[in-house]
C-alpha cells in the first residue's frame, strides 16, 4: 500500500450520473467510458492495485469503491470514492466488501493518507503497524490490515517478491557496518530503491531494503514521489 496522487477533474463520464437517479450498472456500461475511468485510476495507481500494490490487468481488476455502495450510496459516482483494485479472492477490495460493518473513517484512504507512516513490510512478506504509532494510528494501521486482509495469503506472495532483495539488503547491511559514514553506499541504496518503485510490491521492497522492519533502524532513503503512468 503507497500513497497515490489523484488527479482532481475527474473522469467526464461520472458528470453526467447522479445518485439516486442512476445506477453504477446501468450509468457506466459503455466500454469506452469504463475505460475512461480505468485511464485515470491507471494515471495515479499504474497498473497495481490501490491496496495490494499487485499486478493489476483485464480480467484481474475492477473499480473499487472505497467506501462501499450499500452503506455511502451518495459515493457511488464520487471520483474521490474510486481506486483500481485487483480480483483476488479473500483480500483487497473483495474482503473489504465482505468484512461487514466498520467505521469508514478508520480505514487508510490511500489518496489522503500516507500508508508509509502507519505500515512496515518484512522480508518474511508480513505486514504489521509500524512502532511508535499513537493508540489512534495503530488502530487505524491493525484495521486496515484487518479490513482489506493484508496480512495472509498476501504474505507467500511478497515473500516470493521479496526474495531477490534479501541478499542485496544483507549486502547493504554489511557495507552499513563497514562504513557507516561513507555516503557512497548510501546513493548506491537510493538508486536501487528508485529503480524498484514501478515495481508490484514496490513498497514492500523498499521496506526490506531499508530494513525499515528491524528494530531501531530507520532508513535514510527518501519514500519515491508518486509517479504518473502513462495512460496509453
Amino acid at each position: 500500500m503507497r500513497f497515490l496522487d489523484r488527479v482532481v477533474e475527474p473522469p467526464s463520464c461520472l458528470k453526467r450520473y447522479r445518485h439516486g437517479k442512476d445506477t453504477w450498472n446501468a450509468a457506466c456500461p459503455a466500454p469506452e467510458e469504463r475505460q475512461n475511468i480505468w485511464q485515470l485510476l491507471e494515471f495515479m495507481q499504474g497498473h497495481r492495485c490501490a491496496y495490494c500494490e499487485g499486478p493489476m490487468g483485464v480480467g484481474n481488476r475492477h473499480i473499487e469503491h472505497f467506501r462501499q455502495r450499500r452503506v455511502y450510496p451518495q459515493g457511488t459516482f464520487d471520483w474521490s470514492n474510486l481506486f483500481g483494485s485487483c480480483n483476488r479472492a479473500g483480500t483487497c477490495g473483495k474482503a473489504k466488501d465482505q468484512c461487514g460493518k466498520y467505521p469508514s473513517e478508520v480505514l487508510i484512504k490511500p489518496d489522503i493518507d500516507d500508508p508509509d507512516t502507519f505500515l512496515v513490510f518484512t522480508a518474511g512478506g508480513t505486514v504489521r503497524p509500524r512502532a511508535g504509532l499513537s493508540a489512534a494510528d495503530r488502530l487505524r494501521a491493525s484495521e486496515t490490515i484487518r479490513i482489506l486482509s493484508l496480512d495472509g495469503a498476501l504474505n507467500q506472495i511478497r515473500r516470493v517478491e521479496l526474495y531477490g532483495y534479501i541478499q542485496t539488503m544483507e549486502v547493504f547491511a554489511e557495507y552499513a557496518e563497514a562504513y557507516p559514514d561513507d555516503e557512497g553506499w548510501m546513493q548506491e541504496l537510493e538508486q536501487e530503491v528508485l529503480g524498484t518503485a514501478h515495481l508490484p510490491y514496490a513498497t514492500a521492497i523498499r521496506h526490506v531494503l531499508t530494513r525499515q522492519s528491524e528494530p531501531g533502524k530507520t532508513s535514510t532513503v527518501p519514500t519515491p514521489q508518486p509517479l504518473h503512468a502513462p495512460t496509453a
